[in-house]
C-alpha cells in the first residue's frame, strides 16, 4: 500500500515540478538569452517482491537546459562581426556624404582655383584679375580648411565612441565575473547548475561580443573565462581586467586602448580588436580615415610645393622675383610621451618635393652604435623605404635629409630609445594656405625676356625663353642682357656655325637638346654650336633659335624689364592642374583626389554588402541555436496540457491508494 502511495507521490511530485518548469519557459520565453528548460526523469529503483521487481516511482534527474556551444560560437562569431561591420559602415558613410557631395568637395575648389590662375594669365596686367586669383585661392584654402575640419570632427566622434566602448565592455567583463562567482557558489553538482544564471552571464558575453570580439574558455564550477585578441584576459574567474581609453604617447588627439595590470596602463596595438563595434572603428580609423586625412593632406602639400615651385620662376608686378604663393606645409612630428626626460631631440619636416610625397606615416627610433646615436625611419605600414635610408647619425647635431619628399632637420641630443611619429600630410589641410595678400606679387611674368634686333638679314627667331630652378641658384640670374651672335665655325672638321655671346669666362655647360632628345654639351671654353630648331639651355634658362639665320645675326635674352602685360609664368602656374605631379608624377591633383573619392565610394559600397550579408548570417546563426534553445510556445501549451493530466493521474492513484488503506482499516 505504501508503495502505491509512494509511486503516485513522486509521479504527482514530478509532473508538478513539469509544469513549473513549462510555465518558467513561458513567462521567460520574451526574456534576451533564455534558454528553454525541460525536466529529465529517471526511475526509482525497483523492489523485488519474489515474483519480480516492482517499480516505486519516478524522481526529477536534472532541470536540463536546451544549449549547444557550437551553434552558441556560432551566434558570437557572426554577431561580432556584424558589429565591426555596422560600425566600420556607420563611420565611412559620413566621409562618403561628404566626398561625393558636389558643393562641398575640393574638386569644384580646384576648378575654381584654376579657373582664377588662368583669367589672371590672360590678362596678367590687370588689377582686378589678379584680386580675383587671390579671392579663388583663398575660396581654396577654406575649402581644404572645411574638409579637413570635418575629418578631425570625425576623428573626434571616433575617440568618443571608442572611450563608450571600453566603459561598456569594463562594465559587462565586471558583471560576468560577477556571475561567475553566484554560479560557482550555486554549482553543487556539476550536472544541476544553475541554468537561469547561466543564461545571463551567456547574454552578457553575447553583449559584450558586439561590442569587441572575445574568446570564451570553461574553467572550473562552471565559470568561464573571457578573452580578446592574442589572449588578453578579460575575466579569469571571479576576477576581472579593465581596459582604459587613453590618450595615444604620440598623438593626444587620438584615443587608444590601454590594458591595466598591476596599476599600470600599457597601450594594445590596434589590431588587437578585429572584432565588434570596437573593432570597426579601429579598422575604419586606420584604414580609411587615415588614409583620406593624409590623402587630402597629400594634395594640400602636393598643390602648395608645386606652385611654390613655379611661382617662384616668376616675375611680381613690381618686377621682382616670385616668392612663396602658399604657406610651407611642415609635417606632423610626435614625440613620444615615454621618451627619456634628458632628451632633447627636435625633428622638423617640411614638404620640398611633391612628386614624391607617399601619403604613408613614418616611425622613427634612436639606436646606439658605437657611442653614436642614430635616427632609424622606418614607413608605419612596414613597407621598405624605397631607396633605403641608412640610420641618420645624431652627433653632431643639426643633419639634414629629404625622405619620401620631405626634408627632415634633426637637432638636439636624443637618448637611446626615443620614439617620434612622423605624419608629413597628415595636418596639411588644416595648414593649406596663401601666403601672399597684396596682387602686386603674384608672380605671373617671366623673369627673362628674349628678342631679335631688326637689322638681323636671316630669318632667324628665337622663342620666349623659360627658366627652371637653377635659374635661382646664386649668380645664375642675368644682370643685363646677354647678345648671341651666330660667326662662322671655327676651323676644324666640325663644320657647325658658332653662337658667340656666352658669358667669357663662363662655369657651366651650356646644353643643346634636339628634338629628337638627343642631346651635346659644351664646356666651358669650348665653342657653342648652333642647330636650328635646338633647345640651348643654360645657368637653368632655356630658349631655341629657329629658321634660318645668317651670320651676324643676333638674338638677345635678358631680364624682363617690361613684363607688366607677360602672363608666361601664369600660363605655367594654370598648365599644373592637368601636370602629372603626385604619385610620383603619375596623377594630377584633382585625378588624385577623384582617386580618394572612388576608394571611400568603393569601401562604403563593399560595407554595405557586407553588412547586408552580415546581418543574413547572424539571422540564421540565431535560428539555428533558437532551434534549440529558444521557447516555442505551441509546445509548452501541449506540455502543460500534458503534465495536468500526468499530475492528474498521479494524483487518482493516491486516491485509490487511500481508498484501498481505508478498505482495510475496516476490514475486522
Amino acid at each position: 500500500m505504501s508503495n502505491l502511495l509512494s509511486i503516485g507521490k513522486t509521479g504527482l511530485m514530478a509532473a508538478q515540478t513539469g509544469l513549473a518548469t513549462t510555465g518558467h519557459n513561458i513567462t521567460n520565453a520574451s526574456v534576451p538569452g533564455y534558454s528553454r528548460q525541460g525536466i529529465v526523469q529517471g526511475t526509482l529503483p525497483p523492489i523485488n517482491q519474489g515474483v519480480g521487481y516492482i517499480g516505486t516511482g519516478t524522481e526529477v534527474a536534472q532541470i536540463k537546459r536546451y544549449y549547444d556551444n557550437f551553434l552558441n560560437t556560432q551566434v558570437l562569431n557572426a554577431q561580432a562581426n556584424q558589429g565591426s561591420v555596422d560600425a566600420y559602415l556607420g563611420q565611412i558613410s559620413q566621409i562618403d556624404n561628404m566626398m561625393s557631395d558636389s558643393t562641398i568637395g575640393l574638386s569644384p575648389a580646384l576648378q575654381d582655383f584654376f579657373k582664377g590662375v588662368q583669367t589672371a594669365n590672360s590678362t596678367p596686367s590687370l588689377q582686378a584679375a589678379r584680386e580675383s586669383m587671390l579671392s579663388s585661392s583663398q575660396t581654396l584654402a577654406a575649402r581644404f580648411h572645411e574638409v579637413s575640419g570635418r575629418l578631425s570632427e570625425l576623428q573626434e566622434g571616433v575617440n568618443s565612441s571608442v572611450e563608450s566602448t571600453v566603459n561598456s565592455i569594463n562594465a559587462f567583463t565586471t558583471q560576468i565575473a560577477d556571475l561567475n562567482k553566484k554560479i560557482a557558489a550555486a554549482t553543487m553538482d556539476p550536472l544541476n547548475p544553475p541554468n537561469d544564471l547561466l543564461d545571463q552571464r551567456d547574454q552578457l558575453i553575447r553583449d559584450l561580443n558586439q561590442q569587441v570580439k572575445v574568446t570564451v574558455l570553461p574553467s572550473d564550477n562552471n565559470m568561464l573565462n573571457v578573452s580578446i585578441g592574442s589572449g588578453q584576459p578579460l575575466v579569469v574567474g571571479v576576477g576581472s581586467m579593465q581596459l582604459a581609453a587613453i590618450p595615444s604617447t604620440t598623438d593626444p588627439g587620438r584615443t587608444v586602448v590601454g590594458y591595466q595590470t598591476a596599476g599600470k596602463v600599457s597601450t594594445l596595438p590596434d589590431d588587437t580588436f578585429t572584432g565588434g563595434a570596437l573593432g570597426g572603428l579601429m579598422a575604419f580609423r586606420n584604414e580609411t580615415l587615415d588614409r583620406v586625412q593624409n590623402q587630402i593632406g597629400l594634395i594640400a602639400a602636393g598643390m602648395t610645393d608645386a606652385f611654390n615651385d613655379q611661382h617662384r620662376l616668376g616675375q611680381d608686378l613690381d618686377g621682382k622675383p616670385g616668392g612663396d604663393y602658399f604657406k610651407p606645409i611642415k609635417a606632423y612630428i610626435g614625440y613620444d610621451t615615454r621618451n627619456s626626460p634628458l632628451s632633447t631631440a627636435k625633428i622638423d619636416g617640411t614638404v620640398t618635393d611633391a612628386s614624391k610625397l607617399t601619403g604613408a606615416d613614418y616611425k622613427v627610433k634612436v639606436t646606439t652604435a658605437g657611442g653614436n646615436n642614430y635616427y632609424n625611419i622606418e614607413r608605419a605600414d612596414g613597407t621598405p623605404l624605397n631607396p633605403a635610408v641608412a640610420p641618420i647619425l645624431a652627433n653632431p647635431a643639426g643633419t639634414s635629409m629629404e625622405i619620401d619628399g620631405v626634408t627632415y632637420n634633426f637637432s638636439g641630443t636624443p637618448q637611446t630609445g626615443d620614439r617620434f611619429e612622423v605624419r608629413p600630410t597628415y595636418t596639411a589641410a588644416a595648414e593649406f594656405g596663401v601666403a601672399i595678400t597684396d596682387y602686386h606679387k603674384v608672380a605671373l611674368a617671366a623673369p627673362i625676356a628674349t628678342s631679335t634686333p631688326v637689322g638681323n638679314k636671316g630669318t632667324g627667331t628665337i622663342s620666349a625663353g623659360t627658366v627652371d630652378a637653377t635659374y635661382l641658384a646664386p649668380g645664375n640670374a642675368l644682370a643685363a642682357p646677354m647678345d648671341l651672335t651666330l660667326q662662322p665655325a671655327p676651323a676644324g672638321a666640325d663644320t657647325r656655325p658658332e653662337l658667340a655671346g656666352f658669358p667669357a669666362g663662363r662655369t657651366t655647360n651650356v646644353v643643346l637638346t634636339r628634338a629628337n632628345g638627343t642631346t651635346e654639351s659644351f664646356a666651358p671654353g669650348t665653342p657653342v654650336r648652333f642647330e636650328t630648331g635646338a633647345t640651348l639651355s643654360y645657368n637653368g634658362m632655356s630658349f631655341a633659335i629657329g629658321g634660318t639665320p645668317q651670320q651676324g645675326d643676333k638674338f638677345t635674352v635678358g631680364p624682363n624689364t617690361t613684363g607688366v602685360g607677360d602672363g608666361r609664368n601664369g600660363v605655367l602656374l594654370a598648365g599644373l592642374q592637368t601636370k602629372n605631379i603626385l604619385n610620383g608624377n603619375s596623377a594630377t591633383f584633382q585625378g588624385s583626389y577623384a582617386a580618394s573619392v572612388n576608394y571611400v565610394g568603393n569601401k562604403t559600397r563593399e560595407l554595405q554588402v557586407g553588412s547586408a550579408a552580415a546581418e543574413t548570417t547572424v539571422n540564421q546563426a540565431m535560428a539555428s541555436q533558437q532551434s534549440v534553445s529558444g521557447v516555442n510556445l505551441d509546445e509548452e501549451a501541449a506540455d502543460l496540457l500534458r503534465y495536468q493530466q500526468a499530475y492528474q493521474a498521479a494524483g487518482k492513484v493516491m486516491q485509490i491508494a487511500g481508498q484501498m488503506f481505508d478498505t482495510l482499516l475496516q476490514i475486522r
